[in-house]
Order: C-alpha cells, then sequence, then structure tokens
C-alpha cells in the first residue's frame, strides 16, 4: 500500500485499487486513478503583506478606496470584520460599516 496515493478528503493512507478507482475504507470516498496524479491544489489567497487569508478573518484597509458609482471612499484603517473568501477579481466579499456590502481585492488590505 505504500505506493499508494492517501485519501483526498480524509488523508487516510490506508487506500486501495478498485478497477480504475482508488478506495479509501475510512470514509467510502473513491476517486479515479488518473486524478490522482492531476489533483488540483487549494487556492491560497495573501494580504498586501503576503499573509494567508482565511473565511472569517478581519482585515484592514491599507490604501482610500473609491466605490464605484458613489461619491462615498473606504478610508485607510478601516478594519472589516467576518470576511468571506470568493474566486474572482475582487476576491473578498465583506460588509462594511456605515457602507454596506461590498467586495475588495486582497491586495488593498493587511490581516488584522
Amino acid at each position: 500500500m505504500s505506493g499508494l496515493p492517501n485519501c483526498p478528503k480524509c488523508k487516510s493512507e490506508y487506500t486501495y485499487e478498485d478497477g480504475d478507482n482508488y478506495v479509501c475504507p475510512e470514509c467510502a470516498h473513491e476517486w479515479p486513478k488518473n486524478a490522482a496524479v492531476t489533483a488540483e491544489e487549494k487556492r491560497v489567497w495573501r494580504d498586501a503583506n503576503g499573509n494567508e487569508l482565511q473565511d472569517g478573518d478581519s482585515v484592514t484597509v491599507i490604501k482610500d478606496l473609491k466605490i464605484k458609482g458613489s461619491s462615498s471612499v473606504v478610508k485607510v484603517g478601516t478594519k472589516v470584520k467576518n470576511i468571506r473568501l470568493i474566486d474572482g477579481d475582487h476576491d473578498i466579499d465583506c460588509k462594511i460599516d456605515g457602507i454596506g456590502a461590498m467586495q475588495l481585492k486582497s491586495e488593498f488590505v493587511k490581516k488584522a
């Protein structure tokens, strides 16, 4: 069993082959053999300083950000709590007090 990959779901080392699939006896997860070679890495979001961001983190804005279609501005030092990370150009979904729901780019924030 030493040459077989660990389970991608539960990381168990007790996997076995079943036809064209690998099977994990601990969590019953099955995946094709060719998927083990081309397993995609999970995306990592980083702030302006290179710190890894996760859902639920608090961040601080490091630059005045104009809000498109409005005369409002998100000022430097504004603390944003409980962020959600999303895929796309603007990769942080959040709610800012006094402004409301919006999306930010991770390059304009630092982890608080």
